[in-house]
């Protein structure tokens, strides 16, 4: 270890080196985002497993479950025959409905209510969907569930659901920061509403108009839920409140709680240009009634209209611009590499052909809003189209967006890009055969290689790995991730080795490369970004910490895995292993 102990300077220099340019922490509250769990939510859904609903849920979900059934085998007979009553004959009324799709009005059904552990009727129960009507009677039963069986658990339960809130906040942080770097906004947390009032004067004669005005906050809840349906999201929009219900574990930044956010940022702003809007009134309801002829379930609500087209326009272009440039980036890396003329023209090709396949993804996903009754999707998306590199917050510009609207323009989108559409439905479904659960993605080839040597490295020929790994570095001298497995597959197979001089070797060969892959990382950020890959930092911090631990070195070992924690509760990253460790270490030495 005399020769690994030699490095150690280096190392410290490294760790400061990484500590002062880790990101930022990312608070979401800024940005109007709270995650936390909601007892209104956690009682309804128990009390459904009570009457035994049985949904498909994530693994997290499953051991909750069962941890629930078991205490919910203390419940009265009678409680439980009336929550399975109930359940029950509101299944007969609804008998082509999933479970999942049952569950739904229960969970909007939640928030009509007051607060646990009151859990009364609410007086906003007006604003919720009609679908409440078949369920609001199961308040009651609610409640008395809650006193008599749910209360005496409820706070214990609270801690699970708590650390699945934790675990989203990596991927929540990337959904938030995406979406509103791709706007250039912020979120209005206030609206500011103006109210007329009318009063006598002091005499009593004349009557005095004036007008006040209120400020009310707006918010946007992630709920962690454990009973949530495996990949369903449910979203519940209150007021000035929305609420998107989700399973443990889900990935926040590549689900429908986008949509969901992306309306909680644009509907003030619709709001605020609601009077332009009122004037092309006639021009969009043209649109929508033709749209109402073949889905009555169409909204013909104006503003909404505006609203869900340019959430739908958003959505979809901030996703084709981010991966043509992550296409784009590595195109360029990939010319660079190329030493022809005609090696560099196939690469530019092969970018080409990527764009138009993500531009027909975006006319097919365009299409499919606008027969939903968001009509005016394919006029956002161009004017989006326009502000991209431009850096104009969408807040600024809307308002001239609006006035450039000619709805007439708008009634001929879709037959003007069936072609495209019927391509990407093609595409589509070609991917779906090949990998069902498959999206469409530009897949950096480094990445794929390092996912087939990941699988030689597992059956642990980890010779075959280091050889490929080092071919593959030879040609991609920026991409830290290969240091990182070089790292990987030395300790792996130091792991294997009793002589001790040996597995020295191989351990500092595992250091070499872990250090390689933090200089790598801060040397060659993300082409996009503009950012070290906080991921592979935190990693890496912790790979090597290990190494130092393993040797005894206990109080250096601490001060690696610190680093690691000053970067973050980065999503893929290490920072609960990190804290674990450190926490532990400290511990062994009091």
């Amino acid at each position: 270890m005399k020769r690994v102990l030699r490095l150690a300077a280096i190392l410290i220099f490294s760790v400061n080196v990484f500590a002062q340019n880790a990101p930022p922490s990312f608070d979401l509250t800024n940005y109007g985002v709270k995650i936390e769990p909601d007892k209104r939510v956690m009682t309804v859904l128990a009390a459904l497993e009570a009457a035994g609903i049985d949904t498909s849920l994530t693994a997290e979900g499953e051991n909750f479950r069962q941890k629930l059934k078991t205490d919910l085998l203390s419940t009265s007979p009678d409680l439980r025959q009336k929550l399975v009553v109930f359940v029950e004959q509101y299944k007969r009324r609804h008998p082509k409905a999933t479970n999942a799709e049952l569950i739904a009005p229960f969970v909007s059904m939640a928030y009509s209510l007051a607060p646990a552990p009151d859990l009364t009727d609410s007086p906003r129960s007006t604003d919720l969907p009609g679908d409440l009507l078949d369920v609001l009677d199961f308040a009651p039963l609610v409640r008395e569930f809650y006193r008599r069986q749910f209360s005496q658990k409820i706070d214990e339960y609270v801690k699970d659901y708590q650390t699945a809130g934790t675990d989203l906040r990596p991927s929540a942080a990337e959904m938030v920061s995406e979406l509103l770097d791709y706007l250039h906004t912020r979120p209005q947390l206030v609206y500011i509403e103006r109210i007329k009032t009318e009063s006598k004067d002091a005499k009593g004669k004349k009557t005095v108009t004036q007008t006040e005005t209120r400020e009310r906050e707006r918010r946007f809840y992630i709920i962690p839920e454990m009973l949530a349906p495996k990949n369903t999201i449910n979203f519940v929009n209150i007021g000035d409140n929305y609420y998107a219900i989700v399973p443990p574990k889900t990935d926040l930044s590549q689900s429908e709680v986008r949509r969901a956010y992306l309306q909680f940022v644009i509907d003030p702003l619709v709001l605020n240009n609601a009077k332009d809007i009122a004037t092309l009134r006639g021009g969009i309801k043209t649109l929508l009634d033709e749209q109402r002829k073949r889905n009555a379930d169409i909204s013909p609500d104006v503003f909404l209209a505006v609203s869900r087209s340019l959430v739908a326009a958003t959505e979809a272009r901030q996703i084709e611009f981010e991966k043509t440039n992550i296409a784009t980036a590595q195109a360029r890396r990939k010319i660079d590499q190329m030493k022809t003329i005609e090696e560099k023209e196939a690469v530019s090709d092969e970018l080409k052909v990527t764009k138009k396949l993500l531009a027909d993804e975006t006319a097919l996903q365009l299409s499919e809003a606008y027969e939903r009754g968001a009509v005016l999707s394919f006029y956002f998306a161009d004017q989006l189209k326009g502000l991209e590199d431009s850096g104009f917050d969408i807040a600024g510009s809307l308002r001239d967006i609006i006035l450039s609207l000619d709805p007439a323009k708008e009634s001929n989108r879709l037959a003007q890009f069936a072609d495209a559409r019927k391509r990407a439905a093609l595409a589509r479904e070609e991917r779906r055969k090949n990998n069902p659960s498959q999206e469409f993605i530009v897949e950096n080839p480094v990445t794929k290689k390092l996912l087939e040597i990941d699988q030689i490295t597992r059956t642990k020929n980890y010779a075959e790995s280091e050889k490929q790994l080092k071919q593959l570095l030879a040609s991609n001298q920026s991409e830290s991730r290969i240091y990182y497995a070089l790292g990987r597959v030395a300790s792996l197979s130091a792991e294997s080795i009793t002589e001790e001089e040996v597995r020295k070797q191989r351990l500092l060969e595992a250091k070499t490369a872990y250090e390689n892959a933090l200089v790598s990382a801060n040397k060659n950020p993300d082409p996009l970004t503009k950012k070290p890959d906080a991921a592979l930092i935190s990693l890496s911090y912790v790979a090597l910490a290990r190494i130092y631990e393993f040797y005894g070195d206990t109080g250096y070992a601490i001060k690696i895995y610190e680093a690691a924690i000053k970067v973050g509760n980065v999503r893929d990253g290490a920072y609960n292993e990190a804290i674990a460790a450190r926490d532990r270490l400290l511990k062994e030495q009091q």
